[in-house]
C-alpha cells in the first residue's frame, strides 16, 4: 500500500488513490484530493454530496451507483456530472475518502 500526505496527515491509499481506512479522512483533505482529479474549487454543493456519500457508505453500508446518486435528492445526475466531471461517482467517492464503489471500473 502507498501513503499520501493530506492536510499534514499521512494516510494509506490504494493504487487508485482511495483511502484504505475511511476514518482517516477529514473535510480539510477534500480540496487537496479534488485537485488531484482536476476539480479546482470545492463548493457547498460538493460538500453536500460528499457528506451524503460518507453517510450512505459508512453509516448505511450502501453500495452507491450512478442511479442511486441521481435519486439521492442532493443533486440530479446532470448536476452530479457538472460537479465531478468525467467520472463523477469515482471522483466523488475518492474525494469523500470512502472505498471505490464496485460499480466503478
Amino acid at each position: 500500500m502507498a501513503t499520501k500526505i493530506y492536510s499534514g496527515k499521512t494516510v494509506e491509499i490504494n493504487d487508485e488513490g482511495f483511502f484504505i481506512n475511511p476514518a482517516e479522512w477529514t473535510k480539510e483533505m477534500a480540496p487537496e484530493i479534488a485537485k488531484e482529479v482536476g476539480i479546482e474549487n470545492i463548493t457547498d454543493i460538493h460538500y453536500a454530496v460528499i457528506d451524503y456519500i460518507r453517510k450512505r457508505v459508512l453509516t448505511d453500508n450502501e453500495q452507491l451507483t450512478m442511479r442511486s446518486m441521481g435519486k439521492s435528492g442532493v443533486v440530479d445526475l446532470k448536476m452530479f456530472y457538472q460537479l465531478f466531471p468525467g467520472k463523477p461517482l469515482k471522483y466523488a467517492t475518492r474525494i469523500a475518502g470512502v472505498p471505490k464503489p464496485t460499480s466503478c471500473v
